[in-house]
């Protein structure tokens, strides 16, 4: 079976031409949209309906920058093993621990300007770690890389209560 890269014909790379890999994704669209297949078989229809569906999960995957280092990662044999490996350097550990506290303080005392401020705080360390990730996964550091995704999904999780608490105290 092709890997996502092989179906859009683009390098297995964390760099990626987002423009390419739009231009790809239409192309394969195209070739297996249902419209296309209305008086064909049955098993044509499902046959391109199956290529559809997996040309629009593996565009989901390489569009997204976390899930396209999980699997890169994954395509060369590193598991990250996310339920099981927790372990982290101890400065992420205690800047985590912090990130936790500014965001309880800011949801206490529903203060709008620590909460804008903390979200700028964890999206600029989210913009960093996929950089590093990237010059990781594309130098061939697939283990470093993987401890660097385990973080950018610690970092994702905290940048989601973040916009949901920021709606809620919009709101009000």
């Amino acid at each position: 079976m092709q890997n996502h890269f092989d179906l859009f014909n683009l390098p297995p790379r964390f760099s990626l031409d987002t423009g390419a890999l739009d231009a790809a994704y239409r192309d394969v669209q195209g070739q297996v949209h249902p419209d296309r297949f209305v008086n064909a078989t049955d098993a044509e229809k499902r046959v391109a309906m199956q290529w559809a569906t997996r040309a629009n999960e593996a565009y989901q995957t390489l569009k997204n920058p976390q899930k396209r280092a999980q699997y890169l990662c994954e395509q060369h044999g590193v598991d990250l093993r996310t339920e099981s490996n927790t372990a982290m350097p101890m400065a992420f550990l205690m800047q985590q621990m912090e990130w936790r506290e500014a965001l309880g303080d800011a949801r206490a005392d529903k203060d709008l300007g620590a909460l804008e401020a903390l979200d700028e705080q964890v999206r600029q360390e989210r913009k960093a770690r996929l950089v590093q990730i990237g010059e990781q996964l594309d130098g061939g550091d697939y283990e470093q890389a993987a401890q660097g995704v385990r973080a950018l999904m610690f970092l994702e999780k905290l940048t989601q209560e973040i916009d949901v608490l920021l709606e809620t105290l919009e709101e009000t």
